[in-house]
């Protein structure tokens, strides 16, 4: 065995928040190579503490701002 990670595929609305069962728009992949999947706000929530158990984070949160099409207010 060489040790090379497996390309992550993308998540897609069957992939849910482990914490809330939101679609997920996070994957964490960790070194025992389980994973955990989260929504962007429980991702935002727990990052700090994921980061350090992480072998790799695959974060697709821009698809949501993407997906949505809203522009930002203007600036006042």
């Amino acid at each position: 065995m060489t040790g090379a990670m497996a390309p992550t595929k993308p998540l897609n609305a069957l992939d849910v928040c482990d914490r809330c069962g939101a679609q997920a728009y996070v994957r964490v992949v960790l070194a025992g190579s389980g994973e955990l999947l989260f929504c962007a706000h429980h991702n935002r929530q727990h990052a700090d503490a994921l980061a350090k158990i992480a072998s790799e984070i695959q974060d697709e949160t821009d698809r949501l701002t993407k997906a949505s099409g809203a522009a930002a207010p203007p600036a006042r």
